[in-house]
């Protein structure tokens, strides 16, 4: 992949990009086998398209009023407009100078960081496989809403937008968005199919970046909860459901248990449009494990959480327990090394790297466990 922005040292997000990408997963493969057991069995890595694969762009926002810059920032708070950022969809690509014309039409002053002050934070745009959008304005406050609201039917004629919000974050902190949304569109979900799957994302709600290499991480997943045939199944940190409508099968039992309300409405809504038969809750998936009661107790836990780790707490309650296995999705695996760590009864039958993010170190893990391991 080429990309000027990196050629003239605007943007060095991409510390890879000079490595040609059969190196790169060689190398991420070597990397991440080298923090886990060394027993792990790992089959053939997973990679991804080069370029424009990012289904989402998270744009800081800065310059002026009348010529906003989408992108990040330089050491001086200074804005560099990253529009033209190959990692993006190029239907995201397409979409942002409309973005930016809405801004400036709006009158939404950008936030000056080194000032602190100033109206629009950020810009966060996805797309969808069907190329529907959802745009979000982070804001710092609910003074601009108005005009956003006024001039938005331009923006709605131009493009494919399904859901477009106004989220919160009054503190100068660096976080990218706040606690409070506020949906400016009839619509307030976008529809990511995966796998003839309706996944119902919400603006707050999480998805992966990457939608093939997701797709394709649900499908590894199911195969591995198809070959051990349990028949009770809980998915913890669900977010909408994906790995838990994917493995939904006659006869089976799927719990599915996130922090996010937003998240559990939308997977709800997902097992209707399918006429799937689960149960979503929404509390801490560590809190409902070691508060359950050992007749609740399934067959199969799936996890994916996030960087962190499913720490100590459920780490110790899955090895006490009588799981029979275990289908861990990680993204960090110097904390799923932790995880493993503490479960010596669950042993590793596969280890697949999954590459949700070319160009860079960042990777996620899929790992099948099962007591006793191989063969069990």
């Amino acid at each position: 992949m080429r990309c000027d922005y990196f050629d003239a040292g605007l943007c060095r997000s991409c510390q890879w990009l000079g490595m040609p990408y059969a190196d790169q997963l060689t190398t991420k493969q070597a990397r991440v086998a080298s923090l886990l057991p060394s027993d792990l069995p790992w089959v053939n890595p997973i990679g991804s398209a080069e370029e424009g694969f990012r289904n989402k762009a998270k744009m800081v926002v800065a310059g002026t009023v009348s010529k906003p810059t989408l992108g990040i920032l330089d050491p001086s708070g200074r804005g560099i407009d990253l529009q033209g950022c190959g990692l993006h969809d190029p239907r995201l690509r397409a979409a942002l100078p409309q973005v930016a014309d809405l801004a400036r039409r709006a009158g939404l002053t950008p936030y000056s960081v080194p000032e602190r002050r100033g109206e629009l934070k950020h810009v966060l745009a996805t797309v969808s496989p069907a190329g529907e959008l959802m745009i979000r304005f982070v804001l710092r406050s609910t003074e601009a809403i108005a005009r956003l609201r006024k001039h938005l039917p331009v923006l709605l004629d131009a493009l494919p937008v399904a859901v477009v919000s106004a989220n919160l974050q009054p503190e100068h902190k660096a976080v990218l968005e706040g606690p409070d949304e506020i949906v400016l569109t009839e619509r307030d979900t976008l529809t990511m199919e995966v796998n003839g799957r309706p996944l119902h994302l919400r603006p707050q709600s999480f998805f992966q970046t990457n939608t093939e290499v997701a797709g394709a991480l649900y499908r590894a997943a199911a195969a591995h909860v198809d070959a051990v045939a349990p028949s009770s199944v809980w998915d913890l940190y669900c977010g909408v459901g994906g790995f838990g409508l994917h493995v939904a099968a006659a006869g089976r039992s799927v719990l599915g248990v996130e922090m996010s309300e937003q998240a559990i409405e939308s997977a709800r809504l997902s097992s209707e449009a399918l006429g799937i038969e689960a149960t979503w809750l929404a509390g801490d998936a560590s809190d409902f494990a070691l508060s359950s009661t050992p007749d609740e107790t399934p067959e199969l836990v799936i996890v994916n959480p996030p960087r962190r780790g499913i720490g100590a707490g459920l780490a110790t309650w899955l090895e006490e327990s009588d799981v029979e296995h275990v289908v861990y999705s990680s993204c960090n695996a110097r904390t799923l090394a932790q995880d493993l760590a503490l479960m010596p009864s669950l042993r590793p039958v596969s280890a697949q790297l999954l590459d949700m993010f070319p160009h860079t170190d960042h990777h996620e893990v899929l790992v099948l466990l099962s007591r006793g391991g191989v063969g069990a």
